[in-house]
């Protein structure tokens, strides 16, 4: 009995040492099933990611690094690649007037198409955003044209559309107005790419629509209120509270606008005409690695329109800081 109860209540159960054992008991073999538990889920998350980590390196990764590589040798598909070093990157920016003007062409274009098609998009939200009788049909009408995207048959409407006998045209003649070809002129192909890249505003459409949705509507009631008008409730309620979402379509479009590629492949005819005004960076791009197989330089090319594409949308980030407000920022 004795025994027993020194068993029981002395140092060893009591003292430190017990104290010991008892947390080994407790933590020891429960933690090491944990660790287990965790493993087994980390196995299992990366079997499920696998395809997308197979794709991230065998179709993304590798390709970029091969294509590095290649942006510094002379290389024409035919051949081994040679190694030049820089002298792509010289050439590019020393002694080919049609690399600036595929630059030029291209931040046109951006400049001029992606607040075009973000103000149409905005404004034909502000329209639908409000439940009405047959709204979501015309919510999907109006989305149709993004799911097209930059199809070649839209292209080949288009170039339709705009030609010398083309409905434009028509509609033209009707008013009295002579008509031309619209996409054969150097002084309005361009605008034609961007009118095409306007009417595609569905997708940026369905984001401006969400993000009105959120706005609340004492905001409005408030701002009426005080005396402020339509016009007075779009610039101080309606932008400010919105201007995330601009913020993020205007990054979207930008990559996307800076990108285009399809529509002037088609309406050009695949040479970047009339007189080089359609010619934009991918398509010059397009033209010196599969036109010429100069695959060297293609891949310079590619690679500076990577950094400079990257700058772009560093100073769009860099100037949201300016007019873009949060709803949380008064709590911060």
């Amino acid at each position: 009995m004795k025994d027993t109860v020194t068993t029981a209540t002395g140092p060893t159960a009591s003292g430190p040492t017990g104290a010991t054992v008892a947390r080994r008991s407790e933590t020891g073999p429960p933690a090491a099933g944990v660790r287990r538990d965790r493993r087994r889920e980390a196995v299992a998350g990366y079997v499920f990611l696998s395809p997308w980590l197979l794709g991230l390196f065998g179709i993304t990764l590798l390709p970029m690094l091969y294509s590095l590589y290649l942006s510094f040798t002379d290389y024409d598909l035919l051949q081994d690649p040679d190694w030049v070093g820089v002298d792509n990157y010289v050439r590019m920016f020393t002694d080919d007037p049609k690399f600036w003007h595929a630059v030029g062409a291209t931040l046109l274009f951006g400049a001029v198409s992606v607040p075009l098609k973000l103000a149409v998009a905005l404004g034909v939200a502000l329209l639908l955003y409000r439940n009405r009788r047959g709204v979501g049909l015309y919510r999907s009408l109006y989305y149709v044209p993004s799911l097209l995207g930059g199809s070649v048959a839209i292209a080949i409407a288009w170039q339709t559309l705009f030609g010398g006998q083309g409905a434009i045209n028509e509609v033209l003649g009707f008013f009295g107005i002579e008509g031309r070809s619209w996409i054969t002129n150097p002084s309005t192909a361009l605008g034609t790419l961007v009118l095409l890249a306007a009417w595609q505003f569905g997708a940026p459409m369905v984001i401006f629509l969400a993000g009105l949705k959120q706005i609340p509507v004492e905001m409005y009631e408030a701002a009426s209120l005080d005396g402020a008008g339509r016009a007075k409730q779009f610039w101080h309620v309606t932008l400010p509270l919105l201007s995330p979402v601009l913020f993020f379509n205007l990054v979207l479009e930008t990559i996307a606008g800076f990108q285009g590629f399809t529509a002037a492949f088609v309406i050009s005819g695949g040479t970047g005409g009339p007189a080089d005004s359609t010619l934009l960076y991918t398509l010059y791009l397009y033209l010196r690695g599969f036109g010429d197989f100069q695959m060297g330089y293609a891949s310079a090319m590619a690679w500076v329109f990577l950094v400079a594409l990257g700058l772009v949308t560093a100073l769009v980030f860099r100037s949201g800081s300016l007019w873009v407000h949060y709803a949380d920022e008064g709590e911060r």
